[in-house]
């Protein structure tokens, strides 16, 4: 639920939906253009969920959302919205004894999925570590900001941090807009524009995982990806909270693609694949290695999969 706090006389509660059907009050407590006669910003200002969309309605957003995204990168879009692919669950491994923490991951996600460059949002985030010193709060006693003149440092190993598409994400119980959920492939995705940035997900995520966007995002047009999914890399907005999805764009497209930080790798140390499949990469190292997976006492069940090989 919303609550209008502030110098208006309303203080009653409204829901989403009653937000978009365009109630007094909902109409009065938005940054809405009144007086416009660009139907376009009432098409967005009355957009369904995603999921209530039929497929006509569908093509007529993406339809919009592509000349709206030209109209201001100048670059011509072209927004997927494929589904989950049948029997296909994705799961991800990351062996912690070869990452270098080198950061080129967190850069190919970056050029892959239209993250705003000022102010710098990054879906993934390194820590480092002292070999052998023993963590009980993983965020707080890593060092995140490390910066020397080569890595890997000397006595250091490394531990990359992103969403971890949990089989019961606590992101999506807390969402008062329902804006994100999870899709039948493992994958937790986000309606951007059903998201209205109460940062309850940030919260309510033991991971980190989550980013909002304090400002306008900015990318360069020469920078930006125009092979985009509606749930994934498309630009995103300033008030929005947005994070990993696996790279949806390219992993639904073609099950066999790794994601961009997957294929950046310099050593191998990232593994990608489908779950439900017993001969995949990410089925064997599960099965054959000493994984293990962040906050698992928490009951969240991520699907990524940390482990040492040597």
């Amino acid at each position: 639920m919303l609550k209008k706090t502030g110098k208006h006389p309303l203080y009653k509660s409204v829901d989403r939906r009653s937000f978009l059907k365009g109630t007094a009050f909902g109409l009065a407590s938005l940054a809405i253009p009144f007086g416009t006669s660009d139907a376009s910003v009432w098409d967005a200002f009355f957009q369904k969920h995603f999921r209530e969309m039929d497929d006509d309605e569908i093509k007529s957003v993406i339809k919009r959302m592509e000349k709206e995204y030209a109209d201001e990168y100048k670059t011509d879009f072209k927004i997927k919205t494929t589904g989950p692919l049948p029997g296909v669950k994705f799961g991800y491994g990351l062996d912690l004894s070869l990452c270098i923490g080198c950061r080129r991951c967190v850069y190919a996600c970056v050029k892959e999925n239209n993250q705003s460059r000022d102010p710098q949002i990054h879906w993934i985030t390194v820590l480092q570590f002292k070999n052998g010193e023993r963590w009980v709060n993983v965020f707080e006693e890593a060092d995140r900001y490390y910066n020397p003149q080569e890595v890997p440092e000397e006595g250091h190993f490394y531990m990359p941090v992103q969403c971890q598409q949990c089989e019961n994400p606590p992101c999506v119980k807390v969402c008062p807009t329902q804006a994100t959920w999870k899709e039948r492939d493992g994958i937790v995705v986000i309606d951007y524009n059903w998201c209205i940035g109460c940062r309850y997900c940030m919260a309510a995520c033991p991971y980190g995982a989550r980013h909002f966007n304090w400002g306008k995002p900015h990318i360069d047009k020469s920078e930006i990806n125009p092979d985009v999914h509606y749930f994934g890399n498309r630009p995103r907005y300033k008030g929005v909270v947005e994070k990993c999805t696996f790279c949806i764009q390219r992993t639904r497209e073609n099950p066999g693609r790794y994601p961009a930080c997957v294929e950046i790798c310099p050593v191998g140390a990232r593994k990608f694949g489908n779950l439900l499949d017993p001969e995949s990469e990410i089925r064997y190292c599960i099965e054959n290695k000493r994984v293990f997976r962040l906050k698992e006492d928490l009951n969240t069940s991520p699907k990524f999969y940390y482990f040492f090989s040597i």
